[in-house]
């Protein structure tokens, strides 16, 4: 009986009997009614008027287990039947998962006890974007930047949505959009990354809370891979991250954000900036882990904080060497600054753990194969070069 009353959707659902039938599903009832509970949740999960009942049971219920189980129904919309919707249930469910996100985040105490709803809330909403920005979204950027200056629980949850936007059109997106859309989603990011770039330097400039910052520099890491330079070396923000890499909360964090730098190359044209940050970065880092430091016997020993601070430092050196150690090696007064980097990755590399030795080895191959070449072009007599129009 109760089953033809939760599958009969011509009315709103009887949430306290959903309810109840989770529970079963998720274990509080006998085996039988588990597969029983598993069959109606699965039939209604089927049913194409379901996602229309969404809204009811996310207002209507405390059960997270709920909660998450509409959440799917609802996800499943997004991803596969979202373009066929008419315009107003589109619209209509896309301001109801924004205002319930500021709603619960506007507010520290609902937000660390929900956090957990508001992270599937976050996706849900990704997903909708993908769809629906920037053609018929186009305020979307403005909007968030503008709420995230309401609330600093605001501003954190918005730098969680960012991550998961950019992680989501630069990372997952093979397979679930076509090239075209990727393609179109990068340049509204691009387009539109100044008002982000602004936000998150405020916030590391003015703001005292550690989980914002935190979300922030995890934002940041994000996007550092794919933005134009500009936004890195010809504003404050290498030097505000150089500011937080000796702080012990923030460390990691910045640490990753550092090696996303190290790694770009396009020319010649930052090369100082590079020079004065590599330089800044060594000063810093001796008084963070001094060079005399016992790595192998450090590293069984650490937290995971400190291991993971080790993986990311082997992670700067090698990145940063791959791209720019021409330009130490060029200048007499970068070589020490140099030498003292290859050897904190030397007595990284004694580290007994599998990836940090991966890391290490995959550098020192490239640099040995690079010595060889250049020692082996020197043998070859300089006309086979010429005949071979090759140059050294």
């Amino acid at each position: 009986m109760a089953a033809e009353k939760l599958r009969d959707l011509s009315q709103p659902i009887d949430v306290a009997l959903l309810d109840a039938t989770v529970a079963a599903f998720y274990g509080t009832g006998s085996k039988e009614e588990r597969t029983a509970a598993d069959h109606i949740l699965r039939d209604l999960q089927n049913n194409p008027d379901m996602w229309l009942q969404v809204v009811h049971i996310l207002s209507n219920t405390q059960n997270l287990n709920t909660k998450f189980y509409a959440l799917q129904v609802l996800e499943g919309v997004v991803k596969y039947r979202w373009n066929a919707l008419p315009v107003e249930q589109r619209d209509g469910m896309k301001n109801y998962i924004s205002e319930v996100i500021v709603k619960l985040s506007s507010d520290e105490i609902s937000f660390r006890r929900e956090r957990l709803y508001v992270n599937k809330l976050n996706i849900i909403l990704v997903q909708i974007l993908k769809h629906e920005w920037p053609a018929r979204w186009q305020r979307f950027i403005p909007d968030l930047v503008a709420a995230a200056k309401t609330s600093e629980t605001i501003c954190e949850n918005c730098m969680a949505i960012l991550k998961l936007l950019s992680e989501e059109v630069f990372d997952f997106s093979r397979g679930e959009m076509t090239q075209q859309k990727i393609k179109e989603l990068k340049q509204s990011l691009n387009s539109e990354f100044q008002l982000i770039h602004e936000l998150c330097l405020y916030v590391l400039s003015v703001s005292q809370r550690a989980e914002l910052i935190r979300a922030t520099l995890a934002t940041l890491h994000a996007f550092l891979s794919w933005i134009p330079l500009g936004y890195i070396f010809e504003s404050p923000l290498l030097e505000t991250l150089l500011k937080f890499f000796p702080v012990p909360a923030y460390r990691n964090l910045t640490l990753q954000c550092l090696s996303e730098v190290a790694a770009l190359s396009f020319g010649d044209f930052y090369n100082m900036q590079y020079i004065k940050m590599y330089n800044i970065f060594m000063v810093q880092l001796q008084t963070i882990l001094p060079p005399s430091t016992n790595f192998p016997e450090a590293y069984a020993n650490g937290n995971s904080e400190e291991q993971a601070f080790i993986q990311n430092l082997a992670l700067f050196f090698t990145s940063f060497y791959k791209a720019h150690i021409r330009i130490l090696e060029s200048t007499p007064e970068n070589i020490n600054a140099l030498l003292m980097g290859l050897e904190y990755l030397i007595n990284i590399s004694y580290v007994d753990d599998n990836e940090v030795f991966k890391v290490c080895l995959d550098y020192w191959n490239s640099l040995v194969l690079e010595l060889f070449e250049a020692h082996h072009n020197l043998d070859i007599p300089a006309s086979t070069v010429n005949m071979m129009g090759l140059q050294v």
